[in-house]
């Protein structure tokens, strides 16, 4: 692996952009290659063995580019596939993402913390797992929002369906007086907007951007193998859609602060 091959950014389409932020503000001066699979999205309601066939596929066409690390920027994929991923490619760096409960219990002990994600990320085993971890400190709701990545991929954040939406989802899994709100799909940061209006003030909200771009950054240096371009690394844009306008979106959705 070369320092100055690009960092894989692998997503089922555009949330993924929320990590690629993160990861540019931790790391700047490096290279990315972002893959989203929107053709095939969503991910979140399809079976597992859809979701690591696909991942699998998505994943081999940044590892052919010759990516030194590869960062899977969706909770769904890292919850069916990391393992995989992992085993396939066991001389890559390979990131995973998952839902920031830790922080989100850490925050208000013995308080309430609704977790939105998808329904494959709240029923794996992954998921599952944490919540046996953290059920006993805090008051765990699982919410799932099938079809809410789907507002994120046709660009629509701040619509009127889309508050009806999540007034809806969060009205059925009764979440209205969580403490913390954990957006468990990258793809949410980008309505967590919306979802602060809804909840309001008394509620904290918790992605795991951050905390990925760091590990990823701690896993660079432990290789040595972070850039040492003086100059902003660059950003390749690649879908499996051929629809042009996911792009431009990615890049939109990249300069929301």
């Amino acid at each position: 692996m070369g320092k100055e091959q690009p960092i894989g950014v692998l997503d089922s389409g555009l949330g993924g952009v929320s990590v690629l932020r993160a990861l540019r503000e931790v790391l700047p001066k490096e290279n990315y290659l972002y893959f989203g699979d929107s053709a095939n999205a969503p991910y979140g309601v399809k079976t597992e063995e859809e979701i690591l066939n696909l991942s699998l596929k998505a994943a081999e066409k940044l590892i052919v580019q010759g990516v030194k690390a590869l960062v899977i920027a969706c909770n769904t994929i890292t919850g069916v596939a990391a393992t995989a991923l992992r085993e396939k490619y066991d001389k890559l760096i390979v990131v995973g993402t998952e839902p920031a409960v830790k922080p989100a219990v850490a925050a208000k002990p013995r308080g309430t913390v609704m977790v939105m994600a998808t329904t494959a990320t709240l029923q794996g085993e992954r998921f599952q797992a944490l919540l046996r971890r953290w059920r006993g400190e805090a008051t765990i709701i699982e919410c799932p929002c099938p079809g809410l990545m789907e507002f994120v991929e046709q660009g629509e954040i701040s619509s009127p369906a889309l508050r009806d939406y999540l007034t809806e989802k969060i009205e059925d899994c009764g979440g209205w007086e969580a403490d913390s709100v954990v957006l468990g799909c990258t793809h949410y940061p980008f309505v967590q907007k919306m979802i602060r209006e809804i909840m309001g003030p008394h509620a904290r909200l918790f992605d795991g951007a951050l905390g990925i771009a760091r590990q990823t950054e701690r896993r660079l240096e432990a290789e040595h193998l972070l850039s040492d371009r003086k100059a902003p690394g660059t950003i390749i844009w690649q879908n499996s859609s051929a629809d042009a306008r996911l792009i431009a979106l990615g890049k939109k959705l990249l300069a929301i602060k």
